[in-house]
């Protein structure tokens, strides 16, 4: 039987990567363990998540299936959703589509600036049920969570918000003084988060600019991620710490977050880049460029 080899795009937005598969006309679905093997920046293409554009159910423009790099699939992610609406808008030369997700329906629309895209992801799920979190909690704004000496915690009292899936969030002074590659498989998978979490640390170093450093579930350290920007743009104004217009500095760059006041929606701006095209031998998972992406550059091949 002949190996199938599909095309895919690899795309960015700040940094936080994809795999783009394209199953609107032949459908694709990867085992969690293949998709683990791709995910890997060792020996596969190497991404945080992997995106299946799909045909939608509700006859939107696409329904976007979301994988994390260790093959579980989510409900949400903010970057992607910027870079499959910029996809979609390219593609059907619109200024407005829509996308099915796990998280409900997400629109994604051009903002200024070449490859910039905003998506209004919603309103935020704030209640300690909607998080969710195993415990009830009156208040989300910090809940009891420490890591660390009981009378002395590395981090403690987190606020918690959903974004379409579950974060929390430590204020710090500096989001480079702690391990968060050693602390964040901890809190991330913690008893009191059902369904695990994101973990940001969170420092406002002026007037509605939060440096943000993030722990992603299933993925590990990650250059950006969209829905913690959110998450923490959402935690920072209900505490009174921000308005509710802040700008979240990620290791990949800034995302602007807006949290409507009219009708609670928050909307997320940044860039989107298509790094490359490729395709995958599915059977033997060796892959190769087949064209360069945005940047100018050779196309090369890989193993």
């Amino acid at each position: 039987m002949a190996s199938e080899t599909r095309p895919f795009l690899k795309m960015n937005g700040l940094g936080n990567d994809f795999v783009v598969w394209d199953a609107r006309e032949k459908p694709l679905r990867l085992g969690r363990d293949v998709i683990a093997a791709l995910g890997d920046r060792d020996t596969g293409i190497g991404f945080d998540q992997m995106i299946t554009v799909e045909r939608s159910s509700l006859g939107v423009d696409a329904f976007m299936r979301i994988h994390n790099q260790n093959g579980g699939e989510v409900d949400a992610c903010g970057n992607a959703t910027r870079c499959i609406g910029r996809l979609l808008m390219e593609e059907a030369g619109k200024e407005l589509v829509t996308i099915e997700t796990g998280a409900g329906l997400l629109h994604a629309f051009d903002a200024e600036g070449p490859r910039t895209v905003t998506v209004d992801m919603g309103t935020p799920r704030l209640n300690w049920d909607e998080i969710p979190l195993a415990e009830e909690f009156a208040d989300t704004r910090a809940i009891e969570l420490q890591i660390g000496p009981i009378d002395d915690p590395i981090l403690h009292t987190p606020a918690a918000v959903n974004m379409g899936n579950p974060h929390a969030i430590f204020w710090v002074d500096d989001v480079e003084a702690y391990e968060l590659e050693r602390i964040g498989p901890l809190l991330e998978t913690h008893p009191i988060f059902p369904e695990c979490a994101n973990i940001s640390l969170a420092h406002i170093f002026a007037e509605d600019q939060i440096r943000v450093k993030v722990w992603e579930r299933g993925v590990g350290l990650t250059l950006a991620c969209g829905t913690a920007a959110c998450a923490v743009g959402v935690a920072a104004a209900r505490d009174g710490k921000t308005g509710r217009k802040t700008t979240i500095h990620l290791p990949g760059g800034p995302i602007g977050i807006e949290w409507r006041e009219s009708d609670g929606h928050v909307l997320m701006t940044g860039l989107t880049e298509v790094e490359f095209e490729g395709e995958v031998d599915l059977e033997t998972l060796s892959w190769r460029k087949t064209a360069s992406g945005d940047q100018t550059g050779e196309a090369g091949a890989a193993s």
